[in-house]
C-alpha cells in the first residue's frame, strides 16, 4: 500500500497532533499511518480526502504488485 499522508499533510502546512484532532484520531495513529505500519479505515480515508479536498486514491494506492485480496 502506497500512502501520501505525509505528503499532503505537509503541503497542508499540519502538524501530525492538529492533523490527528482534525481526524478524530491520536498522533500515533496518523504517525502508524505516515509509516505504513497501519493502514486506514475507510471511514477515516474518507475523513482525510476531505481534509485534504482530494480523492481518497490521491492519498492511499495499491503497489502494482500488491494482490487485492
Amino acid at each position: 500500500m502506497i500512502n501520501n499522508v505525509h505528503k499532503y499533510r505537509k503541503e497542508a502546512k499540519l502538524t501530525q497532533e492538529e492533523f490527528a484532532s482534525k481526524c478524530g484520531v491520536t498522533r500515533q495513529t496518523i504517525i502508524s499511518i505516515e509509516q505504513g505500519k497501519y493502514i486506514a479505515s475507510l471511514p477515516l480515508a474518507l475523513k482525510m480526502a476531505h481534509i485534504f479536498n482530494v480523492s481518497v486514491e490521491n492519498i492511499f494506492q495499491l503497489e502494482e504488485n500488491e494482490e487485492v485480496k
